[in-house]
């Protein structure tokens, strides 16, 4: 049967519809794609480019955050999507037509689709085993690698941190909080609108409202995560706390009995807390934000550590590490989790100077045969393949000799979607230099 006919009963809609080959769903655009683009959408890229569409059917044309048909060029449906008139992505796709046949209920119905993916990703995190009784900061949803392109959810404890980058989770807002209000164990939602994302997808943000409620959201909160607990300040960066970091963090807490460590970016102690609380001698933990390590001595204290073991220090990264180059210290394990420093493909010449710079100086640091953990969070660096070789030229430049020890991405709980592997954008690389 056509996939139109087929939308067309799964909808409980009062529409007046043929079910010919040639019929038109009513109520809904038609965004016909150009010649020769349809198997790449097909294929399961998650995102329709402004430029991959010849024509829109249907009057009154479609509106940002409309559930449209998306067809090939012979205006056969193909899938569904939510459009945007202002945006280079000019449609989102939701279901492809196998899919909308094979779960007919949620074809072109936001809430029901909602519905649906979310419960997804909670099955998917319970059989990663989360939470559990040792970890309950994780991320729920993905964006493209749970299907659901522009939305973010971080699990805190009881509260539920909304990172929101599309215009159509603006509008469907209520609905997402109906989702999330409805999983065990969430009693709060943080919802943090992305203004520069949704800037470029044509909204108005001054119109954006704040957390609808937010005197029953806490500015704080505590979790735990691999064992270790840890003070979240809702004012933090991104949402917060580097969930992604999780299975990386946990590594170093595994390899650093008796060493000394120091941990280059630590924002609030995540690598620093882990070494610590794996054994290291001394650990040493650098930032340049007050509140994110006033929050990483809390954290100290939450996890009863010796604070004559673990210290930080408020300065610039490049400057701690020459003033340590000058003073001929070093450390057994460096890790440099640097903040996004390629936020575009734009940005990667200059981008990869600075991660050379960085790098040099760490490897420097590095005492002979020890490790260093060098990150990078900039998803066109990752996704560029070069980082690798930046890093040889940082060895080169610093007259040192890597090999790779280990190499990771973000944690388990960050699926990403093949079809869409801009997704990928942590590359986590333990090196052994000498």
């Amino acid at each position: 049967m056509e996939f139109l006919a087929l939308l067309s009963l799964s909808l409980s809609l009062s529409l007046s519809l043929s079910l010919s080959p040639n019929s038109k769903l009513v109520g809904f655009a038609n965004v016909v794609l150009k010649k020769g683009k349809t198997q790449l959408f097909k294929e399961g890229t998650p995102m329709v480019f402004s430029g991959a569409v010849d024509r829109i059917i249907g009057r009154p044309p479609p509106t940002t955050g409309d559930a449209v048909l998306v067809s090939d060029a012979t205006e056969k449906p193909i899938a569904w999507g939510l459009y945007n008139s202002a945006s280079m992505y000019a449609v989102r796709l939701m279901q492809l037509e196998h899919e909308a046949i094979s779960d007919p209920c949620c074809a072109l119905n936001m809430e029901k689709l909602l519905q649906s993916r979310i419960a997804e990703a909670v099955e998917l995190r319970k059989r990663l085993g989360l939470p559990s009784r040792l970890t309950n900061a994780y991320r729920l949803v993905n964006g493209e690698g749970d299907r659901l392109s522009g939305l973010i959810v971080d699990i805190f404890g009881d509260l539920a941190v909304v990172a929101s980058s599309a215009a159509w989770v603006e509008k469907y807002r209520q609905e997402v909080e109906a989702c999330i209000s409805s999983i065990d164990g969430v009693n709060h939602i943080n919802w943090r609108p992305s203004l520069e994302i949704l800037k470029k997808e044509g909204l108005d943000v001054a119109t954006i409202k704040p957390d609808i409620q937010p005197s029953s959201c806490p500015e704080t909160t505590q979790v735990v995560e691999n064992g270790i607990s840890y003070a979240i300040s809702l004012a933090g960066q991104k949402t917060g706390f580097y969930a992604d970091q999780r299975e990386s963090r946990h590594f170093i807490s595994t390899i650093s009995q008796g060493q000394k460590v120091a941990d280059i970016c630590c924002y609030s102690g995540g690598f620093a807390l882990n070494a610590a609380r794996g054994g290291a001698i001394d650990v040493t933990g650098v930032d340049t934000s007050l509140p994110a390590l006033e929050l990483a001595s809390q954290n100290v204290v939450l996890n009863n550590l010796d604070p004559e073991k673990i210290s930080f220090l408020k300065e610039d990264a490049a400057q701690f590490m020459k003033g340590a180059i000058a003073r001929n210290e070093s450390w057994d394990i460096v890790i440099l989790d640097p903040p996004k420093l390629a936020p575009s493909r734009k940005d990667l010449r200059s981008a990869s100077g600075m991660y050379r710079n960085l790098n040099t100086l760490a490897m420097r640091l590095v005492k002979r045969g020890g490790l260093l953990m060098t990150c990078s969070c900039s998803g066109a660096m990752t996704q560029s393949g070069t980082f690798m070789r930046i890093l040889q030229g940082a060895a080169l430049t610093a007259g040192k000799k890597i090999t790779i020890v280990r190499q990771a991405g973000a944690a388990s709980d960050h699926p990403v979607d093949p079809s869409y592997p801009e997704g990928m954008y942590l590359s986590n690389i333990l090196l052994r230099v000498v």
